[in-house]
This record gives C-alpha cells, structure tokens and sequence, in this order.
C-alpha cells in the first residue's frame, strides 16, 4: 500500500524535475545565471567573465542554442542571458529573445565582452558567471543543479545565499525513500488526477519536438534514417522519434521539452519511446501516464548514483528506465522488471559521455535497442544470472554500483575526455 509521506515526497520530486526547457540544458543554464546576473546588475553587461567546470565547457562546445539565429558556444550562452535574457521563465529564459536582443548579442559576442575561464572543480556542474558595467559587478554562482543559484554577490557583498545543505545537495525534494519497490507502488497506486496534468504535458511537449525532428532539417536527419533503412515496428518507430527528438533539441530547435534529471535527452528517452509503444499497442492513457511516472521516478534513482553530469552518458539510464516501464506498462511483474533492468545493465553500463552534440541521438537510438532486447529477453522470462560481470544479486545494489562506476570509476575518464576536448 502507499504510504501518504512517500506519495508526497515522489510528487515533490516530479514537480522539481519534469520541468520544461529550451535547448541543450547547459548553455541555458549559463543563460539563465546571467539574466539573474543583469537583474540585479540593473543594466546591459559591459563585460562578462564565465568560470566553468570542465563538464559544462564539454556541453556547452558543440550544441546550437535555441533562438539565437544559430549560435553556439559558452560566451554566446552568457552574452544572450545578460542582454535578453527572462530569469523568472526558468529554463526557457531565452524564449522571450526578439532580433533586435539577437543582434545586440551577436555585436557583444564579436567584440569579445565575454571571456571563458576553466574553474577547476571537482564539482561537475559548476560555473560563477561575474557581469560588470557601470563600475559595478555581480557574481553569480551555481552547483550540482542547473538553476541552483548558491550565492550572489553585488559589489563583493552578499545579495542572496542558499543554506548549505541546499547548496550541496542541488535540489529540495527528498529522495531518500526511492528503490525500484517504492516506485512500483507509487506508479501503481498513485492518484492519476495528481500526475494527469504533469505528463499530459510531458506527452505533449516531447512528442512535439519528436515530430519536428522527423519532418524538420536538423543533424543528419537520423530519425528519418532510422524509418528507412531499418525494418519497419514499433522499436523502429520508437528509436526513430526519440533520436529525431534529440537531434532536433540539439540543433537549436527553440521548442521546449520536459526535462528528467536537469536533461531533455534523458527527458526524451525516458519518455518517447514509451508514448510511441503505447500508441502503437492501444494502451490506455491512464496506464501509459502511470508508466511514464514509473519510468521518470527510475530515472531519477539511476542519477541519483552517477550525478547530473559525468563520463557516464545518460542515454542508457533513461532508455534502460524506458524499457523497464514497457515491461511494467504490458503487466510485468517485479521480477521481471528487475530482469529488464539487469539485462540492460549487463550490457551497455558504459556508454561514455563525450559532450552535448547532435550524435548523442544516436546514442540514444542505440541505447534503446539494447534496453528493448533487455525487455524482450525479460518478458520469455531469461535474465543473466547474479555476478556474471558487475550484477549483483540485488537490482538496486546493481544500480548503486553502476552509479559509482560512472561516478567514481569514471572520473579520470571525465578528464581526460575534457582534456582531448579542449585541445
């Protein structure tokens, strides 16, 4: 039965994390940072100065930001933030950009306002965005999460700081009580009119970018090429939307996603692929939603043991969270759950993650294929036996131990990625 403090609490957690954002969510940060940099500033920077982490210059390198007329790069993120910039819309702070703010920036940007400075950190999502003009300077820093300001200074005095343990810990909601069990339960139990709304959007917004990335011109198209030159089915379709998605969110397409775990391409894998089954197999809504909520939730979980940003690309925990869902959504039980996610896990725990880019697409095409033969090799009830590589006989110390893989074991890994990136 469901406990009512665990209802609560894994509803806190969907309302903080299923939130919509435009763009790969790294440069919107570094927007987002320095449009609350300009509100407190009070007018267009002089100058700027971005002190990044190694993880954020890698995610930031490649991607197009959205509403831009195509620009890329850290600078272009922190330039367009400090002059058109809406802190208050979150991570669509760029929505409200018009051409006139476009061209200022892009004036600002070839004139060198904005200089990019590595910050050593062993903190992978870290950056102090600092504006100045007028004589003044603001300096604005966040951690751990993307909108997770932890202090702001004006002038060397403190405007705003966040307590420490919200500091260190990037988000307010507890996650203490999640395991595969809790979440099972609450997918089964929850009240459907408290997470209707929250994921008739994320159906919505993430189908919606998914179809402009089939009929749209983004990358290399690869979610067309998918539907051509792979056997048509259902896996098929559900590889060639997700990916298209992707592709198209990090081309620069200004539609929003809903976002899982501070990413729009776990947000997609997490969810595409389940919407596209559920249509294709008549599913009912109500059992597709509660199958999305059980596929966010686990999500999350994964991340929780790898972090926001890593070497570990988060492609397979949300696509492994996708498969896992399917095998829920069609009646699967526990055990047959756990199955999906072990076979995944025997399989690909180790997909490096070498930066934001079109091409993370098709690592979620292929992500996908592997979670789905682990659902397929599930439901005939066959799942790779307990320490046959790093399974453990517990599917949760399984995940634990994955997450400290991509946490842990992966950090040299992390830098020296950063390190062929930058040179």
């Amino acid at each position: 039965m469901l406990d009512k403090e665990i209802q609560e609490e894994f509803l806190a957690i969907i309302k903080e994390e299923l939130v919509p954002a435009m763009g790969c969510t790294e440069p919107i940060s570094l927007a987002y940072a320095a449009a609350k940099g300009r509100e407190i500033l009070g007018c267009e920077p002089e100058k700027i100065v971005a002190k990044c982490s190694g993880n954020i210059i890698k995610n930031v390198r490649c991607v197009t930001i959205p509403n831009s007329n195509g620009m890329t790069g850290i600078a272009a993120a922190c330039i367009l933030g400090g002059v058109g910039g809406n802190a208050s819309a979150g991570m669509e702070v760029l929505e409200g950009m018009g051409e006139a703010e476009k061209e200022r920036a892009k004036e600002l940007l070839e004139s060198g306002c904005c200089s990019v400075e590595f910050l050593d950190s062993e903190i992978p999502l870290h950056f102090i965005i600092s504006l100045s003009a007028a004589g003044h300077t603001v300096e604005v820093e966040v951690r751990h999460a993307h909108t997770n300001i932890v202090a702001i200074t004006r002038d060397g005095q403190a405007v705003f700081e966040k307590s420490r343990e919200l500091a260190d810990k990037g988000y307010a909601a507890n996650r203490a009580k999640l395991s595969l069990e809790t979440i099972k339960i609450f997918a089964d139990e929850v009240d459907f009119l408290l997470i209707k709304d929250v994921y008739e959007r994320q159906v919505r917004y993430n189908m919606d970018i998914a179809y402009e990335g089939i009929s749209g011109n983004y990358g290399l198209g690869i979610g067309r090429v998918i539907r051509e030159a792979y056997a048509d089915g259902v896996v098929t379709r559900m590889k060639a939307f997700a990916a298209a998605a992707s592709e198209a969110r990090m081309g620069g397409c200004d539609m929003p996603v809903i976002i899982t775990s501070g990413s729009g391409n776990q947000g997609i894998a997490s969810s595409v692929p389940v919407i596209v089954y559920a249509r294709e197999k008549n599913i009912p809504t109500e059992r597709l939603y509660r199958a999305l909520a059980f596929s966010s939730l686990l999500t999350i979980y994964q991340k929780e043991f790898i972090g926001k940003l890593s070497a570990f690309c988060g492609a397979v925990s949300a696509s492994c969270a996708s498969a896992a869902a399917i095998t829920y959504m069609l009646g699967g039980n526990l055990s047959q759950i756990k199955a999906t996610i072990d076979n995944t896990l025997a399989n690909i725990p180790g997909i490096i993650c070498d930066g934001a880019k079109i091409s993370c697409a098709a690592k979620i095409a292929s992500s996908l294929d592997a979670a789905m033969m682990a659902h397929h090799l599930a439901m005939q009830g066959k799942e790779y036996e307990a320490y046959t590589g790093i399974l453990k006989e517990d599917t949760g110390e399984t995940i634990s131990c994955v997450g400290y893989i991509g946490k842990v074991g992966m950090h040299q890994t992390d830098k020296e990625i950063i390190k062929m990136m930058l040179e």
